[in-house]
């Protein structure tokens, strides 16, 4: 479900700096009040997955996308260790205590 953003409106019918979001279906109606005061939804960019998105590049970044590609990466698992998360070649985990 969309995350929608809402603005206190003043006495005037004016958004003001005041602002809070709300999670609904895409099916309901915007809120007309919210803790006793009038409020107004606020235009949004959509969050698209494009090619060069943040979404994206989450799944680009996956261990098993890493892994499938040939990549390994490590990560760190304790202070001054790391461990193989992804791929084959190199050792298991890394310590600097070795």
């Amino acid at each position: 479900m969309p995350t929608y953003v809402y603005a206190y409106l003043d006495t005037d019918g004016n958004p003001t700096d005041e602002c809070f979001e709300v999670v609904q279906s895409i099916s309901e109606d915007a809120l007309k009040k919210h803790e006793g005061r009038k409020v107004q939804r606020v235009p949004q960019a959509p969050n698209i997955a494009g090619k060069w998105s943040d979404m994206k590049a989450k799944s680009t970044l996956s261990n098993e996308n890493l892994d499938r590609l040939g990549f390994t990466k490590y990560e760190k698992r304790g202070d001054g260790y790391m461990e193989r998360t992804a791929g084959k070649a190199g050792p298991r985990a890394i310590s600097a205590d070795d």
